[in-house]
């Protein structure tokens, strides 16, 4: 057993593209706005390493406006096939404009799009709304490359938490909390299930 969460998520998430049918970069990312209140959506890990897990998003989304008043959130990685999950909670900053300019390049162009033409999180009027703002951008960039719109981009979470969670016969879970360190490193532990 390995005492590097980063190894361990590694591995886990390894399995999880062979064996969980969709997609297994899906998280639910949790945060809270400056009042309290408490919300949850699902996205796409689109990076990690030993700097922590990155999602890229709007950000004058309802998760990037949570951030900017709480820089603080919690993914959940939920693998049903393989009946485990990862638990992961910590500090939240924005990724880089070089990283998040190197991701939004590697997105399809409809993808790319879209950024310009969503106001992500915002009321919508209608559907056809949202189509002829799609048409106006599709128009405006056609023939040439889709720059990253200067709201759109990445965001880091450090961990401060990890906790690998195993489902077992009778409701006997194994879980493994991962905490980390001032100036480095991980204590790890049990828990009880």
């Amino acid at each position: 057993m390995t005492d590097d969460p980063y190894a361990l998520f590694d591995a886990w998430l390894a399995e999880a593209e062979k064996g969980e049918p969709n997609d297994p970069n899906a998280m639910a990312v949790a945060t809270v706005d400056a009042g309290g209140r408490p919300s949850v959506r699902m996205v796409l890990l689109k990076g990690h390493d030993r700097r922590g897990f990155v999602f890229y998003t709007n950000r004058q989304s309802r998760k990037a406006d949570d951030v900017a008043g709480n820089s603080q959130a919690a993914l959940l990685f939920h693998w049903k096939s393989l009946r485990r999950q990862v638990r992961v909670e910590g500090a939240v900053e924005q990724a880089s404009d070089a990283e998040s300019d190197a991701y939004f390049a590697s997105r399809s162009r409809v993808s790319q799009l879209g950024a310009w033409a969503s106001d992500q999180s915002r009321p919508l009027d209608s559907r056809e709304t949202f189509e002829r703002s799609f048409a106006v951008v599709e128009a405006r960039f056609e023939g040439g490359a889709v720059p990253r719109p200067p709201h759109w981009g990445g965001y880091r979470v450090i961990p401060r938490a990890i906790e690998f969670w195993e489902d077992r016969p009778g409701r006997l879970h194994h879980r493994r909390l991962f905490l980390a360190q001032d100036g480095g490193g991980w204590i790890d532990g049990l828990l009880y299930p």
